[in-house]
């Protein structure tokens, strides 16, 4: 027999989110998570971290694994359509009555940090892109300049979800519109021995290979973050365990081809020697072959995709507290919602107000501690949660997606992660251990003055 999805508890008075967001709608707010800054800045950060064109390959790495990371989420996407997804998958997994309640208030714990992160580096990646356009600004300014966009996008987000699902669409069709025309460009001015320029013994497997390998693949890894926003917001979407594989699957194709075709594009027409040092690599890529005019063109272009990319994220993270506190997990305050918009009040406020603070790191920080953080916890125990929630069923939902291949692709990306974790700095995995640590103690620390598990009373 199968275990029975419960409704997640609603506090007196507080009606349930609108399913107002329909398939295209889902995949629009995947996309423009996805197709944020992250390929228009780390570009030259991956040919500079392996040393040529030879970059490529971490790319091609890193989206086997978030292709098999994606399978993962559209299954318990699928399975368990509700807001905050990854803590109900954790809580279902690792059982209600007892371990799942700390893994679901370690994910918890960590989303507080990874959503403002995630927020504030497309802010960040953006106001650089600003600097493209207004040279000469101060450091402080372009931070300032990335603070003040995180709260304006949560001023827009203070209505009903469904003005901002068309909103999304809008806004990725000019994204795509944009990234096809700076592929276009480049495939015309491509030049073969530009884009195959391997520098001598580029893929000998040497520590140094690995290193950048890794590096490399890091960054691809955030570039394609992304693809599991949907599930972030399964309460506001329709026919949920259909739209949501379809947003994750769908999402993470168009934007592999589109990325693929994106960085071919710039290490065939531009020396990847003169690639690597770029801030704004897509505009000097456009400068280079039409001139200054087009150049700022697409700069206005992409800082339209990141601030697009920053609206789905903080639409995504804002949900997750709401999720928690209407289980009982969290302050219930943030499991209020919006008496006519009826979207989650505090979970919208504190995702803003501390991205906008998150804005004074800097960009590779924000970047590598991100993806530590999320890998170490989140990505390694959602791999095992959709096993452990397959054992759980006797006979396949006809109703359900259900990977192909399973459980290869689940492999696949427990064994990217781990990899990604070795290659990492000591200094960043150790900071996401210490979070994991501290959050472990906040929750034995409330658990044993409710005497809850592990310290319920027999």
């Amino acid at each position: 027999m199968q275990p029975v999805l419960a409704e997640p508890p609603v506090a007196v008075g507080i009606t349930a989110p609108q399913r107002g967001i329909g398939p295209w709608g889902a995949v629009s707010a995947n996309v423009l998570n996805m197709i944020g800054i992250g390929p228009f800045i780390t570009i030259p950060l991956a040919l500079s971290a392996m040393g040529g064109p030879q970059a490529m390959l971490g790319w091609l790495v890193g989206a086997g694994i978030c292709a098999c990371d994606g399978l993962v989420w559209a299954e318990l996407g699928s399975r368990l359509p509700r807001s905050g997804g990854p803590y109900h998958y954790l809580l279902e997994a690792f059982g209600p009555a007892g371990a799942g309640k700390l893994f679901g208030f370690i994910y918890l714990w960590l989303t507080l940090l990874i959503g403002p992160l995630s927020i504030a580096s497309g802010a960040v990646g953006l106001s650089q892109y600003v600097s493209f356009l207004r040279p000469g600004l101060p450091g402080w300014s372009l931070s300032m300049l990335a603070a003040v966009v995180c709260l304006l996008n949560t001023a827009l987000l203070w209505r009903q979800v469904r003005s901002i699902g068309r909103i999304s669409i809008l806004v990725t069709a000019v994204v795509v519109l944009a990234t096809a025309w700076i592929i276009a460009s480049g495939a015309w001015h491509f030049q073969v021995r530009l884009a195959f320029d391997f520098p001598a013994h580029a893929f000998a497997v040497t520590p140094a290979f690995l290193s950048g390998l890794g590096a490399t693949t890091l960054i691809a890894v955030y570039d394609y973050g992304g693809y599991n926003n949907v599930c972030m917001i399964g309460e506001e979407v329709s026919r949920p365990r259909r739209t949501i594989p379809f947003a994750v699957l769908v999402s993470l194709g168009l934007v592999a081809i589109l990325y693929l075709g994106l960085n071919l594009s710039i290490i065939g027409t531009i020396p990847w020697r003169a690639a690597q040092h770029s801030t704004a690599i897509v505009a000097d890529f456009m400068t280079h072959i039409y001139g200054p005019r087009e150049g700022a063109l697409a700069a206005w272009l992409i800082l339209i995709a990141s601030w697009g990319s920053i609206l789905a994220a903080l639409l995504g993270y804002s949900r997750v507290p709401y999720a928690a506190a209407a289980a009982g997990q969290f302050f219930p305050a943030f499991a209020r919602l919006h008496a006519k918009a009826h979207f989650p009040v505090w979970g919208l406020v504190y995702m803003g107000l501390a991205s906008a603070l998150a804005c004074m790191v800097n960009l590779a920080d924000l970047i590598a501690v991100l993806i530590v953080v999320q890998t170490l916890f989140q990505s390694i125990a959602l791999c095992i949660a959709v096993v452990l929630l397959r054992r759980l069923d006797r006979a396949a939902s006809p109703d359900r997606f259900h990977m192909p291949l399973y459980p290869l692709p689940v492999a696949i990306a427990l064994i990217g992660w781990v990899c990604i974790l070795a290659t990492s700095r000591a200094l960043h995995v150790g900071f996401a251990l210490g979070m994991l640590a501290l959050g472990t103690v906040v929750f034995l620390v409330g658990a044993h003055r409710r005497s809850s598990w592990p310290f319920a009373l027999s």
